[in-house]
């Protein structure tokens, strides 16, 4: 039965295989003069070829040529280049096994390569351990593990056996993370973490699935949902700096698998995994939740600057029929003064036979309503939106009418700090 590979064949090709690009060849198989002096010590052209790749080899990627491997034509013809060596002739190269492992002794002897065994296999396995808390995939595990091999002139063992090695020191460093949250939480807060799982609301679903259901809103009814869940966040009292060690990836890697568990299934699993997962839950989803609570109240409060605006739009368009009617009045009664007094009337006889002054007093007053209407902005009219914000404007359901009050106001003074009135935030009633 055929053995499961980790890697992808695309990450193997880009851990394992032989560079082939102009600025790779340059950069790791240019020979150098001593280079050169070893390779010419091989008599034959097949062993001098042979004996270069290899060393190219063992410099990078930082393994041993496998026999009857398939050598790509750039790093034939670059090599071959260097050597006065036409590509084809490594097709006689190593007839005799013996020959390979020569070359093999001969450049682990000139050049100090080491095999990955005894005390420096440990090494490298401890090294790559302390590593992996921070490796985000298995192929950046690997990737750093061959770099330190190269460093340290360590021949790269077998695909399988990376492999195995960075599985096992992923799940290792997860293990210590998830061990390690826990030890920073209490055990009051462990307990309120069980109960996320024990506890049943309406509907037949636990508190901790109930949590995680949140979504960004566009009402006061949805800001109360996402401010009930905030506000139960809070009371666990979850100390932030637990997670402070923590990489930024592994968090986000254990909110994850939170988030795709099911209640039962988080009970199931060991209680430091456990805990640390739903820790880790509770912290993020309480930013994230701060999160959408803003965004909520951003698109009600969006919802009310659009509802003002069409209101203001509205009034102004009312308002053109008496305008109309306003200003042709007071040009009448003016074309009436100004006939008036180049013929010497008295003003009064004009006035009282253009408009009555009764009327007058009436178009004074129009005009003067006209100008206000006029002169207002779409800011006036928010306040009839405001009903809205007091539906959220405590901290969830449960808030106390002064905290509703002053949350009202300081959601009104945010929203309209941005457009430069906020003074009319001052005004807003309580």
């Amino acid at each position: 039965m055929s053995r499961r590979h980790i890697f992808t064949e695309r990450q193997r090709a880009a851990l394992f295989d032989l560079p082939t690009d102009e600025l790779s060849l340059l950069k790791f198989y240019t020979l150098g003069d001593d280079d050169l002096e070893n390779i010419r010590q091989r008599r034959r052209p097949e062993n001098r070829i042979g004996f270069a790749l290899q060393l190219c080899a063992l410099r990078y990627p930082g393994r041993a040529l496998a026999p009857g491997e398939m050598i790509p034509r750039e790093v034939l013809s670059f090599v071959g280049a260097q050597l006065g060596v036409p590509a084809d002739a490594l097709l006689t190269y190593a007839t005799r096994r013996q020959t390979r492992q020569q070359h093999m002794d001969t450049l682990r002897e000139i050049y100090g390569y080491k095999t990955f065994t005894g005390r420096g296999a440990r090494d490298l396995r401890e090294w790559t351990f302390g590593q992996a808390e921070d490796a985000r995939s298995n192929e950046d595990l690997a990737h750093r593990f061959i770099v330190r091999c190269r460093e340290t002139s360590t021949i790269l063992p077998a695909v399988s056996t990376i492999e195995r090695l960075c599985a096992d020191a992923l799940v290792a460093a997860e293990r210590r993370i998830e061990t390690r949250i826990a030890e920073n939480l209490t055990a009051d807060v462990r307990d309120h973490l069980d109960k996320l799982l024990s506890e049943m609301l309406a509907g037949n679903i636990s508190r901790f699935i109930w949590l995680r259901n949140f979504e960004v809103g566009n009402n006061s009814a949805a800001a109360n949902r996402l401010l009930d869940r905030l506000e139960f966040l809070r009371t666990l009292n979850i100390n932030h700096s637990a997670l402070a060690s923590i990489p930024a990836h592994r968090i986000a890697r254990l909110r994850r698998q939170g988030e795709r568990y099911f209640t039962d299934g988080l009970r199931d699993i060991t209680s430091d995994r456990r805990w640390a997962i739903l820790a880790v839950c509770v912290v993020e989803w309480e930013a994230a939740i701060a999160d959408a609570i803003v965004e909520t109240h951003d698109r009600i409060v969006g919802k009310t600057w659009r509802e003002a605006k069409r209101q203001h739009d509205e009034t102004i368009s009312g308002s053109k029929a008496t305008l109309t009617d306003t200003i042709r009045t007071f040009t009448a009664l003016g074309a009436s003064l100004l006939e008036a007094r180049s013929d010497g009337t008295p003003l009064e006889m004009a006035v009282a036979s253009s408009v009555a002054w009764d009327r007058l007093a009436q178009l004074v007053a129009t005009g003067t309503q006209l100008s206000n209407t006029l002169a207002d902005e779409p800011l006036a009219y928010v306040g009839q939106g405001y009903h809205r914000f007091r539906r959220y404007g405590g901290l969830g359901s449960n808030g106390t009418e002064n905290q509703r009050k002053k949350n009202i106001h300081t959601f009104h003074r945010i929203a309209l700090k941005s457009s430069g009135t906020e003074t009319y935030a001052s005004k807003m009633p309580l």
